[in-house]
């Protein structure tokens, strides 16, 4: 086990990395959770195809990061060369030992799933549950049962609480009247408490061109334990000395390390991954389940965001840009073509692409991701080309070269696109198959779906576009000849 304190750890970018994030109960010391780390790397090296674990403990002092030394961040290396389902595969045995450590939360996560997740909700989580309103506790019960009833919906994995309560902590609770009584200000004792536990930049000293702050505060031994809270001795205004314990309650209970805020309001966050299912569906289904089975306390509502809600929003945004821009294209094609049926033939061809692109889409898992939705408008752009070029080649041979439209007209059209068409469409695929055969590897979670789409509509849009629709054409197809004396006349196939 590789530990790394503060700082800032670069992983390695290559395929077969993975990010787990493991967190204890809140209030881990950060010697107690290198021990669990220390526990947790030697399970995950027994791991067929784990090459190397480094726990990242702890964080910097000024870092960005706001959780407790409970959480650790594992850098997992996996063996190179594993295909992405020796890889799945890793990952599932890794859950499986995991699973074996109770008291823990954990998610694993490929790195650019992750900055990606993050970067979109500020959590490694496809799916985000915010629930908001004005009670701390209230949220934390609610929080409970969302976590609950998210677990219960299949593909749900990962479930987690974000800011779980239970940090042991020390409250000191100030008597008003006792204060009163002795002439302090309440403010004062709490300052002076401050500066005792934790310190008080009282000046700097200098040592060349390094500053070091002068920080004062109580001597170790004396705040070593914390039944001594309140025996630490306050000074009167009087001049008198009385102890910490006459003037405040001093006890234990269990606090929060963490609030989280959005909006100028309270939160608490519930997450989770999904497992074997499309997310759209995934969130469909939660949303039914927590908002019939959850009971919100007055004031507060439920939120879905992350991932799932990130990419919902990117697709109907593709969708919308998509028809503008279908719009567009149709209109123009329209005024080339010039006939209606001639225009119907070139788009004809996208239903061709549209059946491959769902075939290989459905026998890689059936999952419609945005990158299979991004690899589908590729694809209509490559086959609307593709029938361009066979339409405009007739017209050509007709309209300027003088050729009778007919059954030789129509094959020599497209014998002459066959070299064209079948060039660009192969070359387009050989450059797409190296992501469409790792699809499952980490990295290519967007470039690996969008591949397979193009690959299968290209499969059978080439082959449709070459046999189907020059007989389509011979039916259906109206091109208009020019005539010496300035008259048009239609070439309809005898």
């Amino acid at each position: 086990m590789l530990p790394f304190f503060g700082g800032t750890f670069l992983p390695d970018l290559r395929e077969g990395h993975l990010i787990l994030h493991v967190s204890a109960i809140p209030g881990t010391s950060l010697d107690e959770s290198l021990r669990i780390g220390k526990l947790i790397t030697d399970a995950l090296r027994t791991v067929p195809g784990v090459r190397s674990v480094a726990q990242h403990a702890g964080r910097a002092e000024a870092g960005v990061d706001t959780v407790g030394p409970h959480s650790s961040e594992f850098e997992v290396d996996l063996q190179p060369g594993l295909s992405g389902e020796n890889q799945q595969l890793a990952e599932e045995r890794m859950r499986a030992v995991l699973a074996n450590f109770p008291g823990i939360t954990f998610s694993i996560r490929t790195y650019l799933t992750e900055r990606i997740e993050e970067t979109v909700s500020g959590f490694t989580a496809p799916v985000v549950v915010n629930i908001h309103g004005p009670h701390l506790d209230s949220l934390e019960n609610a929080a409970r049962d969302v976590a609950r009833e998210l677990g219960e919906v299949p593909g749900a994995i990962d479930v987690q609480q974000q800011s779980p309560p239970g940090m042991p902590q020390v409250n000191v609770t100030l008597r008003p009247t006792d204060l009163q009584r002795w002439g302090l200000n309440a403010v004062e004792v709490l300052e002076l408490i401050r500066t005792a536990y934790r310190g008080d930049v009282v000046g700097q000293a200098y040592e060349g061109n390094v500053v070091f702050n002068v920080i004062v505060t109580l001597d170790v031994r004396a705040r070593a334990r914390l039944s001594q809270i309140g025996d630490m001795p306050i000074r009167t205004p009087s001049g008198t000395y009385i102890l910490l314990k006459q003037i405040a309650d001093v006890y234990k209970t269990s606090g929060r390390y963490h609030v989280l805020h959005r909006d100028a309001q309270r939160v608490q966050t519930v997450t989770a991954n999904v497992s074997g299912r499309d997310l759209e569906s995934f969130v469909a289904d939660a949303r039914k389940k927590i908002a019939s089975e959850v009971e919100l306390p007055p004031g507060a509502h439920v939120e879905f965001t992350g991932a799932a809600e990130a990419q919902a929003r990117s697709r109907r945004d593709l969708l919308v840009s998509s028809l503008l821009a279908a719009t567009g294209i149709v209109l123009l094609l329209a005024l080339v073509t010039g006939h209606w049926r001639n225009l119907a033939l070139v788009l004809i061809n996208l239903p061709f692409a549209f059946v491959g692109g769902v075939f290989a889409v459905a026998l890689t898992g059936g999952l419609l991701s945005l990158g299979s939705m991004v690899g589908f408008v590729t694809l209509f752009g490559i086959t609307l080309r593709n029938s361009i070029l066979m339409m405009s080649h007739y017209e050509h041979l007709v309209v300027f070269e003088d050729r009778a439209w007919g059954l030789e007209t129509a094959i020599q059209g497209a014998a002459d696109r066959l070299i064209p068409i079948l060039m660009t469409s192969l070359v387009t695929g050989l450059g797409l198959l190296p992501l469409a055969l790792g699809v499952g590897e980490p990295g290519r979670e967007i470039e690996g779906p969008m591949a397979i789409a193009i690959l299968g509509g290209l499969s059978t849009s080439m082959a449709l576009n070459l046999l189907i629709l020059p007989t389509l054409a011979l039916r259906y197809a109206r091109f208009e000849i020019n005539q010496p004396d300035g008259r048009r006349e239609r070439a309809v196939a005898s």
